[in-house]
């Protein structure tokens, strides 16, 4: 194996996680954030993208240290009914976010699809042939597969979105007054409160911490490649800062600067085309369909990992039974294009209520990580816990800006 071989191996369980939280919903939140407030936001990203480093190291450094993964752990030493509602609650999510994707990259295909052909593809036949592709790789039952396929598709979602950043990058002094936090004023219409919980909600994202430990376990590291997965989780944190901040400039370069707000990412693909011509149009498109499609992959997957890291079993995703419900999860992606539902309001929603279920997943390994009966001598510090007392009281602002953000969405309908 050469080194560059080696390297990228060792990086896989990171581009995996980056696939999975910068999904469409991530595209779908920041874009909204850039489209209705410019860079004003950019701060949350940067607190979220440390936070999600800090908790994918803790998390992947729990599993190195006892053996356990954050679901077994909860299960023995807190109670069964905790691992139960993490697997009901982030299915719930995923569900939600299922829908929002293939509708969100079916709408989109379908207006770019008219620069070529007159009047576009139905959104319906995107999404059939997008889910079909899904879950033909699930078929395969591979995580290494998984990871090969998603290695590629970051590659192509990471270009693409930085090519845009570039063609479209706003003032270097609008980026950095972003990294100052502030809640921009909003009208009747708007909500940033809804927005921020969105984006945290997609960084910050708690199934991205359980999984975590289900592949350092998979991978079979040992407290000796405590270095590697902490340059690994840098990796992930660092691609899911730069991409997002890339994604929010495209909006802000394509609707903010004009007034427009984002009801519909195909605003994107209409009004990018005479700002930056088609090409920026194409590399968008491909940015957000590699984007959409990485994070289905583990969408479609994490309810067989969990069930199998509950019942401690060795992950086979062949398993009959896991082959039907991957199937219903993939035929979710074809709600939105069928009955004409609104992605984008669908992503905001599932994306809002991540950030409900944060505050439960901080206290939880806050909880085991101090017990010196699963810890032993690795038992949390005070640095340690000090961080996670802080991102705790973090995740309930954000749940509070969650509830009252989807209450004001609610009232505005």
């Amino acid at each position: 194996m050469t080194a560059l071989s080696k390297i990228i191996k060792n990086l896989l369980p990171g581009i995996f996680l980056f696939g999975f939280t910068v999904g469409t919903g991530s595209v779908t939140a920041m874009a909204k954030a850039g489209a209705d407030y410019g860079m004003s936001l950019l701060w949350a990203i940067l607190i979220s993208c440390v936070i999600t480093y800090f908790l994918i190291q803790l998390f992947g450094k729990f599993t190195l240290q006892t053996g356990l993964t954050a679901l077994q752990a909860f299960k023995q030493h807190i109670h069964p009914a905790v691992s139960l509602f993490f697997i009901v609650a982030l299915t719930t999510q995923v569900c939600g976010s299922v829908m929002g994707v293939m509708g969100i990259i079916a709408d989109v295909c379908f207006e770019w699809s008219k620069q070529f052909i007159e009047g576009g593809i139905a959104p319906i036949y995107f999404a059939l042939f997008f889910s079909t592709f899904v879950y033909l790789v699930f078929l395969v039952g591979k995580t290494d597969v998984f990871q090969q396929v998603l290695a590629v598709l970051v590659a192509i979602m990471a270009l693409c979105f930085l090519v845009n950043f570039i063609m479209l990058m706003p003032p270097l002094s609008d980026i950095a007054l972003g990294l100052v936090p502030n809640i921009p004023d909003t009208g009747p219409d708007k909500s940033s409160f809804l927005v921020v919980a969105s984006m945290v909600g997609t960084t910050v994202f708690s199934g991205l911490f359980i999984l975590r430990s289900i592949l350092v376990l998979e991978a079979k590291w040992t407290v000796e490649d405590m270095k590697t997965q902490k340059k690994d989780a840098l990796f992930s944190a660092f691609l899911m800062f730069v991409v997002s901040m890339s994604i929010m400039a495209a909006g802000t370069g394509a609707l903010y600067a004009q007034g427009i707000q984002l009801t519909h990412v195909t605003q994107m693909v209409t009004l990018l085309e005479p700002l930056a011509g088609q090409v920026a149009v194409t590399i968008f498109t491909l940015g957000l369909i590699a984007a959409g499609i990485s994070s289905q992959f583990p969408n479609v997957a994490l309810l067989p990992w969990l069930l199998d890291d509950y019942n401690k079993r060795k992950t086979d995703l062949k398993r009959t039974h896991y082959r039907i419900i991957a199937l219903i999860i993939s035929l979710l992606g074809l709600v939105v294009p069928i009955f004409e539902a609104k992605p984008i309001s669908v992503m905001i929603a599932s994306q809002a209520f991540g950030a409900l279920i944060l505050p439960a997943t901080v206290a939880s390994i806050f909880y085991v990580g101090n017990k010196r009966k699963v810890m032993k001598t690795h038992v949390f510090g005070f640095i340690t816990n000090a961080a996670l007392v802080l991102i705790f009281a973090f995740a309930l602002v954000m749940s509070y800006m969650s509830i009252n953000g989807i209450i004001a969405t609610v009232q505005s309908v």
